[in-house]
């Protein structure tokens, strides 16, 4: 298949913290790609210097083969919808609407009718009256509306519940369905979304940990959760991908390697019976 982008040992610094140490990704066309991480690990940057927001320090960025930045053809084949602060306070959602055609040329007014419509939103109402649930609702409506070649959602369900969520994630994989194109979720919430994956990126402090297709995460991710003991007992038999700890209640998010697989299933039914084992986790 064809990269529909590239990045190459790309590093950056902000205020004098280093963001991101040589990290290199492709991406391909008409793919659903998922960038998971912890806050600060450095998803955000990535996704900006993808997008064509910023510049990198060092390394390189290519989309449909041109660096993003200040490079108009590239920049109206991007769709970026971040976290908040997408749109101008004053505007309304009728005003947002009309202007999305100069922006993204696939644009399709019909189907952010029907989003809009979807999620309940006002079209008179101005941005700055809209709940955090509804303009992150509106963020979503533009970026599937767009149908950009890539479109990018960097954490875009702020203050919406599970049913939106759930709303958003269908409404994602039905257009794609219909209307192929290179989607990159930036997420936390790893249990609610696997089912959109083709593949995985996992950030932890500013680098790439793992590339993974969802086949693979399927038969080799597991989440347990119990002791603490029990945890890191288990912990040595794969690669933690995360961890976390909760008024005494622990858990990890290993990825086993195929020739360890049987001997960690083994090894877990002697384990504790406190322990609570996920062995569907990205399924």
């Amino acid at each position: 298949m064809t990269n529909l982008a590239t990045v190459h040992q790309l590093s950056k610094k902000l205020e004098k913290n280093q963001v991101l140490t040589d990290v290199s990704c492709t991406f391909e066309k008409d793919m659903i790609y998922g960038l998971l991480g912890r806050n600060g690990a450095g998803k955000t940057t990535l996704l900006n210097l993808i997008a064509g927001k910023s510049l990198p320090d060092s390394g390189s960025i290519e989309v449909n083969g041109h660096k993003p930045f200040n490079h108009f053809d590239t920049l109206n084949q991007i769709c970026f919808i971040r976290e908040s602060k997408n749109f101008k306070p004053t505007l309304t959602i009728k005003d947002i609407l009309k202007m999305m055609p100069a922006f993204y040329p696939n644009w399709s007014s019909e189907k952010a009718l029907e989003l809009l419509e979807l999620f309940e939103l006002p079209h008179h109402k101005k941005v700055a009256q809209l709940s955090k649930g509804m303009e992150s609702a509106l963020g979503i409506t533009v970026g599937i509306s767009s149908r950009a070649p890539l479109t990018i959602f960097d954490e875009p369900y702020i203050g919406m519940d599970a049913h939106a969520r759930e709303e958003f994630y269908n409404a994602l994989l039905e257009d794609y369905t219909e209307h192929p194109r290179t989607i990159i979720l930036s997420t936390h919430l790893i249990d609610e979304v696997s089912d959109l994956f083709q593949e995985i990126y996992f950030m932890k402090k500013g680098q790439i940990s793992m590339h993974e297709t969802i086949n693979n995460l399927q038969e080799r991710a597991f989440m347990i959760t119990g002791p603490k003991d029990t945890i890191e007992s288990l912990s040595s038999q794969g690669r933690v991908l995360d961890r976390s700890s909760f008024m005494g209640d622990h858990s990890v998010t290993l990825y086993v390697d195929e020739d360890q697989l049987q001997t960690f299933h083994i090894q877990q039914i002697a384990q504790d019976r406190k322990s609570r084992y996920n062995s569907s986790w990205f399924t």
